[in-house]
């Protein structure tokens, strides 16, 4: 069983002793674990080849993703796993400034870094962020470098990817904007399974559901920093 995830502490890391986890990894675990799936594999790869591998055959499942209308043409996903809100990634100097999307569409010279195929691009867009104002990166390490360097003013995606990153990194130098709930509500996050797969996504959900919300799950999501509140949302 192969499952494949990208670097996005807290939800998908290695950690110092080379294992791959985080809150993500750990729910896979768990769930395969329970249908009997041994030997699990956990795949590094890019955001933007995590669907297309599914319909490539080279894993069977994915960390978690937002849904959208789009996805959901490519691919199965479980019962939500998480709802969590977007953030920015800022420089600390500018964060009094920048409150969220729309203060960055405010001025064509702010730029916002988002990566490929990620669902905060159409919401910058739908917000008023001009598509010139937007730069497109493969990964998370070089959005955030962008940031450090100034070529972006923001890199929008989940906030809690955010204060992962920061908490790894212990820089001051940056800080987590909160995106207001009135330009955008926290958004269902899934794990994804080819579309020839409902069998292994149907029982995937049957232990999802009597796992998540539970004593169990709260324990393993508080390892990772989250609250009751956080996994409420899902339920």
């Amino acid at each position: 069983m192969r499952v494949a995830y990208l670097i996005e502490p807290p939800f998908n890391y290695v950690d110092d002793a080379g294992t791959v986890t985080g809150c993500d990894v750990e729910l896979a675990r768990y769930v395969l674990g329970q249908l009997g799936f041994g030997d699990i594999e956990f795949v590094e790869t890019e955001f933007a080849q995590l669907l297309p591998g599914l319909a490539q055959g080279d894993w069977h499942m994915t960390t978690g993703l937002f849904v959208s209308p789009e996805r959901q043409r490519i691919a199965l996903f479980s019962r939500p796993i998480w709802a969590l809100p977007d953030g920015l990634l800022v420089r600390a100097e500018d964060a009094q400034g920048l409150t969220g999307y729309r203060s960055l569409a405010a001025s064509d010279d702010l730029k916002l870094a988002v990566i490929r195929d990620q669902v905060q691009h159409l919401t910058a867009l739908d917000l008023g962020v001009a598509p010139g104002q937007i730069h497109v990166f493969e990964t998370y390490t070089d959005a955030a470098q962008a940031v450090y360097d100034g070529t972006v003013s923001a890199f929008a995606s989940v906030a809690r990817a955010h204060e992962g990153f920061l908490k790894s990194n212990d820089d001051a130098r940056l800080a987590v904007v909160n995106v207001p709930l009135r330009e955008r509500e926290p958004a269902f996050g899934c794990f994804a399974f080819a579309l020839s797969a409902s069998d292994l996504r149907n029982q995937v959900d049957q232990v999802l559901n009597t796992f998540i919300g539970g004593a169990e799950h709260r324990i393993l999501m508080t390892e990772f920093g989250f609250a009751d509140a956080d996994v409420d949302r899902a339920l």
